[in-house]
């Protein structure tokens, strides 16, 4: 898989780039206090279990030797080192989430900021190179500072166990130390060259639920018109093919998991016994105490596992592998998309109004021009009528301004941000206070709740104020109509007072005599409106600009 090539220097680039703007960032304060505590907190547990090996030895020798006095001393010292260990471990944890949740607070809003920013989420939708960047913000995030941190603490935990425990078992017997280190790295070897296929049957699953998962949203998304069309058997047999798909892929999973599960666990039981073996002759020939046997178990155990992370950790890590190329890959397309020269039309957002200057648009490079050197500048206030002959005319002059991506040439020179709005046929407002829909985050003056209250009766949303606080978040697209969330659209071009407004053919949405009146509002206002559809009296505008066959215009004034 081409995604899965990403070179390991960029991936690992990409990881300490990450790791050093957390660190920076205004929570890296609190994160490195964290980290700091996790340090503390695993030196106090490998301290404690290396006192504990201790204290079970002497603990066995006590019972094998029949002291009683001595027996219940080590007892107390035993329930004393558990209650450390225990009360040291679940801080650890808990330590460790809190960590785990403020890096994934912080990187997933950043990743969102980038994905939101520049048009970026548009450009990758509509390229189609990134499969579901939803699942790989929200999922693969998750996973990514869950498990990236889980695996730096166990690399921390692995290495202060080996420097610890490694005195113990030398001071055992050397051999058994050497054992130890030899059996682990054979077992390491062969559970990767068992499992080594994982890392990209685990990336091709992400993707296969993702797609399974965005089935079944569209179902949801789209249940009335699926109903009305009869569609039902179509997404049936649509949604068991994803499902039949995942569910092949699992299977392959579960077989190398299979033959992975054999090494593992067969790997782990023999720990229990590979310590008896070298130690016991050395008992009873009476050179060790009892106790020593237990103890140097439970040291190789230790250092064993300390080891063996990659073999107790294979799964885990496969699936790392997969979401780490996976979140590469996104940060990849981000980069790229915002990198990305767009088309040969050029936007100068430096403008007081609307203008173009020999605007080409073709649907496709060297297809015939939908509009062919366009020459207008927009008078200020102006209501201006767009009629077209085509209909995906007006449809790209309306997304070419508010940049979407044609080929072409000429320039488009336009007010930046809030100067300029667009109102397309199919709007969308997505979850929101009454608030934040009407009053444009750079407001520079206060709009009193009244005033928001009398433009929301001007446009006959009377029910919307009274229905809904104006602090509380509303799902607008089930709570109002198509009509009522485009009036609401319109309000709040008012309340905003852009220089520039884009219609397209909100005519058919509102109706036309609805259309004149705001309009004029427009107008009253200072706004310049530009109408790419249709009217039922030319009266109502000032100009009209024709678009023709072949890409052919024509400006002049209404009679």
């Amino acid at each position: 898989m081409e995604e899965l090539r990403t070179p390991f220097r960029v991936t690992a680039g990409r990881f300490l780039r990450s790791l050093r703007i957390f660190s920076s960032s205004e929570v890296g304060g609190a994160a490195k206090l964290l980290m700091a505590g996790l340090v503390i907190l695993f030196f106090a547990i490998n301290g404690l279990n290396v006192l504990n090996s201790f204290v079970g030895r002497n603990f066995m020798t006590a019972i094998a030797d029949r002291q009683v006095s001595e027996f219940a001393r080590q007892a107390v010292f035993y329930v004393l080192v558990f209650a450390g260990s225990t009360a040291v471990s679940v801080f650890a944890r808990f330590t460790e989430e809190r960590l785990a949740l403020l890096w994934r607070g912080f990187l997933t809003r950043r990743v969102v900021n980038l994905y939101l920013t520049d048009g970026a989420f548009y450009r990758l939708d509509v390229s189609g190179k990134l499969s579901h960047p939803d699942q790989r913000i929200s999922e693969d995030i998750r996973a990514f500072t869950v498990t990236t941190l889980s695996f730096l603490l166990m690399i921390l935990n692995s290495g202060l166990t080996i420097v610890s425990f490694s005195g113990v078992l030398l001071s055992i017997n050397p051999v058994l130390f050497a054992v130890a280190v030899f059996y682990a790295a054979g077992g390491s070897f062969l559970t990767i060259g068992l499992g080594r296929r994982l890392i990209k049957l685990n990336y091709d699953q992400l993707d296969k639920e993702a797609s399974f998962r965005a089935g079944l949203l569209q179902v949801r998304e789209n249940a009335e018109q699926i109903m009305l069309t009869g569609n039902g058997p179509q997404l049936k047999s649509f949604l068991a093919s994803r499902l039949d798909d995942l569910i092949a892929n699992f299977r392959v999973i579960t077989s190398v998991n299979r033959n992975v599960g054999f090494s593992t666990t067969g790997y782990n039981w023999l720990i229990q016994i590979i310590p008896a073996l070298i130690v016991a002759p050395a008992f009873f020939r009476g050179d060790i105490e009892f106790g020593v046997i237990t103890q140097s178990a439970a040291a190789f155990a230790m250092l064993v596992g300390a080891f063996s992370l990659i073999i107790n950790q294979f799964t885990s890590i496969s699936n790392f592998a997969a979401v780490v190329a996976r979140l590469s890959t996104l940060s990849e397309a981000i980069e790229n998309s915002q990198q990305q020269a767009g088309s040969e039309i050029r936007i100068d957002q430096s403008g007081e109004g609307l203008s173009y200057e020999k605007l080409t648009i073709r649907p496709e490079p060297g297809g015939s021009p939908l509009l062919r050197e366009l020459t207008v500048t927009i008078p200020p206030r102006a209501r201006v009528l767009v009629s077209c002959l085509r209909e995906e005319q007006g449809s790209a002059l309306f997304r070419a301004t508010a940049g979407v991506t044609y080929s072409g040439s000429g320039g488009i020179l336009r007010p930046a941000g809030d100067g300029i709005r667009f109102l397309p046929q199919q709007s969308y407002l997505p979850p929101s206070t009454l608030r934040q829909v009407i009053v444009p985050p750079t407001a520079s003056e206060e709009i009193l709740d009244e005033r928001i209250s009398m433009l929301l009766a001007e446009f006959g949303l009377e029910r919307i104020s009274r229905a809904e606080g104006f602090q509380q978040e509303v799902e607008w697209h089930t709570f109002l109509t198509q009509r009522e969330q485009h009036l609401l659209m319109l309000a709040s071009v008012c309340a905003a007072k852009p220089r520039v407004v884009l219609l397209e053919r909100t005519e058919v949405v509102v109706g036309w005599d609805t259309l004149f009146r705001i309009i004029t509002r427009f107008t009253n206002d200072g706004i310049a409106c530009v109408h790419i559809g249709s009217a039922a009296s030319i009266s109502a505008y000032d100009a009209i600009l024709d678009l023709g066959d072949n890409g052919a215009w024509q400006w002049r004034k209404a009679a």
